[in-house]
C-alpha cells in the first residue's frame, strides 16, 4: 500500500518535470530570436529531459529490483 502510494507520487514528479522541461521549451522557441541560441538551449533541455526519464527506474526501485520476476 504504502509502496504504490510512493510509486505514484514519484510518478506524479516525473510527469510534474516533464511538463515543466516542455512548457520552458515552448517559451524558448516562442521568445529566443537567435536560432543558435535557441537550438542551444533546446538541446540542454533535452540533455535535462532524458537525464531525468533515465533516472526515473533508479527511483522508482532504489533496490534494484525490476517489478518484473526473472
Amino acid at each position: 500500500m504504502v509502496r504504490d502510494s510512493a510509486r505514484q507520487v514519484v510518478t506524479k514528479r516525473l510527469v510534474l518535470a516533464l511538463l515543466a522541461y516542455a512548457a520552458i521549451a515552448v517559451l524558448a522557441i516562442r521568445t529566443l530570436d537567435d536560432p543558435r541560441v535557441r537550438g542551444v538551449t533546446l538541446a540542454i533541455l533535452a540533455m535535462f529531459a532524458v537525464k531525468t526519464w533515465v533516472r526515473r527506474k533508479d527511483v522508482m526501485h532504489p533496490d534494484g529490483e525490476s517489478g518484473s520476476d526473472q
